[in-house]
């Protein structure tokens, strides 16, 4: 068949196909994400939100009921706490050390990990500290929620243990 002659394809047949294929494979491919990859994902986003300075998205992921340090900290006290450094550094940063998560009974989960916080006016930091953290997680509608955390500074020496 001579080029001239053949047939041509419509330009938005292809992507249509495409489209198609992708819809009717892509559900078998996907794998449900474990506890363990669930939690650190919003840990994650924890660790963006409070980089970019969003305080609202960040306590989005912080349930209700949350309290922290063995309970002498509710939900308000931390957001204050977290608007508190917004306020006082123009640049946060938290660094995680890996994050070991365990699923628990139910919908629960416990994670663990290190985080380097450091903040400054400029782009080289002013001040820094390094915290071991222990959370617990709860799944409420779908969402893995902040219920509790506890974490205790590192001297200089233990950090790197």
């Amino acid at each position: 068949m001579k080029p001239e002659t053949a047939a041509r394809v419509p330009p938005g047949a292809v992507f249509l196909v495409l489209l198609v294929a992708l819809v009717t494979v892509a559900p078998g491919c996907s794998q449900q994400l474990s506890v363990e990859q669930q939690v650190i994902a919003v840990i994650r986003d924890m660790e963006a939100r409070l980089e970019a300075v969003e305080r609202r998205p960040f306590m989005n992921h912080v349930a209700p009921d949350f309290n922290a340090q063995d309970g002498r900290m509710n939900r308000e006290q931390f957001n204050a706490m977290v608007l508190y450094y917004i306020h006082r550094y123009k640049r946060l940063s938290a660094r995680l050390l890996p994050i070991q998560v365990e699923a628990g009974e139910g919908d629960t989960a416990t994670a663990r990990f290190r985080v380097l916080f450091t903040g400054g006016e400029n782009w080289m930091p002013d001040a820094g500290r390094v915290y071991q953290v222990e959370s617990r997680w709860r799944m409420e509608d779908g969402e893995w929620l902040l219920a509790a955390a506890r974490w205790e500074a590192l001297e200089l020496e233990n950090v790197l243990e």
